[in-house]
């Protein structure tokens, strides 16, 4: 898919920031599929501008989880290890439960309306074909960092954002095209969580998490298996690049 140059700005960080978002689009869109090279050169020409803005798009995305880089071999898009997605989805479900429990006990009636008025659209955008992954990503994203900012700690939404665990479940997902689910998934889940109770929303929300983990597992199994020959590949091509000088 063609991608627009990215209109120069003044400021070097707006470049940045606009490359970083597009290149980070292009992977979740899967543009860009795991374990695909990435060039700064490249990406540069694509995009038309500079190499620095583009490296420091790709430190952010790495920081994020997306991309991974070694020396003397390059940059690529991340091909996660089943270790990476068990350990995203713990983070998770940690910090998703606890916003479920705060969100039974703070919310306000507004508040649990406005949520059970996303749940919906969100299991319709699942369920239409027709839609965009990214934009349907985009909106779950949207449902589930907005009972966080219903809780009334500042704190919690930080961590669900610094940990990037909705951008990696995102990423996880759009690889292994996991978008089958019950019709009524999130709206089951809203119910629960208006009803006020802590016990119950945060049995519902692990719940809800870790159905999603062992699908994604269970989809991603070839990608762990494949990924295992270009690991000792990788290992193979740095020692005798090392043991060159």
């Amino acid at each position: 898919m063609p991608v627009k140059k990215l209109k120069q700005r003044t400021l070097r960080g707006s470049l940045s920031e606009e490359a970083y978002l597009t290149v980070r689009k292009m992977i979740l869109r899967g543009e860009l599929p795991p374990g695909t090279a990435i060039s700064r050169r490249s990406l540069a020409e694509q995009l038309g501008v500079s190499f620095l803005p583009i490296s420091e798009a790709l430190q952010r995305l790495e920081h994020d989880g997306l991309v991974e880089s070694w020396p003397r071999v390059g940059t690529r898009v991340k091909v996660p290890s089943s270790q990476d997605v068990r350990g995203n989805y713990v983070i998770r479900e940690a910090l998703e439960s606890q916003s479920a429990r705060l969100f039974a006990e703070k919310a306000s009636s507004d508040e649990r309306a406005e949520v059970q008025r996303l749940a919906p659209q969100v299991d319709a955008m699942r369920a239409d074909e027709a839609v965009d992954f990214f934009d349907y990503f985009s909106f779950h994203e949207r449902f589930h960092r907005r009972i966080a900012e219903c809780t009334g700690c500042p704190a919690l939404v930080d961590a669900i954002d610094k940990t990037n665990t909705l951008i990696r479940t995102w990423l996880y997902a759009s690889i292994s095209h996991f978008r089958e689910l019950p019709a009524k998934y999130h709206q089951e889940l809203a119910a629960v969580l208006v009803r006020g109770n802590p016990e119950e929303a945060d049995r519902v929300m692990r719940q809800h998490v870790r159905h999603g983990m062992d699908e994604v597992l269970r989809r991603l199994e070839p990608y762990f298996k494949g990924d295992e020959s270009y690991l000792d590949a990788r290992s193979r091509l740095i020692g005798a690049r090392t043991a060159q000088g």
